[in-house]
């Protein structure tokens, strides 16, 4: 699974470097984040309206899909995440694995090990990158009669380094690979569903005050003993 990550030092110029990026003038400013978690906004990319180029855009983390008709406090289950090996056969993801994949930009994200009340919490990243992009999905209810978006981070099996910390791990697709994911078939999307090569990956212990999702700073990513 993937239920927080932190993303930082990012400018409009480094989103053109990965991606030929619309709507600069829509987001005054990309903000640092080191410890979003569901059900709060963070930035996406998908295909804007006229499916001519990727758009940045903000989103809640934590999928709404658009038969959901109900208010926010009545969804009781958790959509954060969605297993990549079997999200076209869910419910929820059915529709939006069909037509609205997204990227979720970040610079790494955390996971914990161990037993209940002692779990060590891990901060996880891509070797000398500031930024990397996970899959997902993306989907607009109408809540409470206006629009709303919303986001999950698809998962896969983890590889050799994931497999020591956590079962699961977060779809990282080849840079090269960013538009295909937004522009390709549901089939060639399923394609894409692999571990990351665990050479370009680090992993490194921080201190547990990330767990309280209050604590911002960056002093949640530096490594502890």
């Amino acid at each position: 699974m993937c239920g927080r990550f932190f993303i930082y030092g990012l400018s409009w110029e480094d989103y053109r470097a990965y991606l030929d990026m619309i709507n600069a003038e829509n987001i005054s400013e990309t903000r640092a984040a080191f410890n979003v978690a569901p059900t709060q906004k963070a930035p996406i990319v998908r295909m804007a309206n006229d499916g001519d180029k990727p758009e940045l855009v903000h989103a809640a983390w934590g999928l709404v899909p658009r038969w959901w008709k109900k208010p926010l406090a009545e969804k009781k289950f958790s959509t954060f995440n969605a297993k990549g090996e079997d999200v076209a056969e869910k419910a929820t993801f059915r529709a939006s694995w069909k037509d609205r994949p997204c990227l979720v930009p970040m610079s790494g994200f955390y996971e914990w090990k161990g037993k209940a009340g002692a779990k060590q919490p891990y901060a996880i990243g891509l070797r000398n990158r500031r930024v990397f992009f996970t899959v997902g999905l993306w989907d607009r209810a109408t809540i409470d009669g206006a629009p709303f978006d919303s986001f999950t981070i698809l998962t896969t099996k983890p590889n050799s380094l994931m497999a020591e910390i956590h079962n699961r791990m977060p779809v990282i697709p080849p840079q090269d690979q960013l538009v295909d994911w937004l522009t390709g078939s549901p089939d060639a999307r399923a394609e894409m569903i692999e571990p990351h090569d665990p050479q370009d990956m680090h992993a490194w212990k921080v201190g547990k005050a990330v767990g309280n999702v209050r604590n911002q700073g960056e002093e949640l990513i530096e490594p502890v003993e």
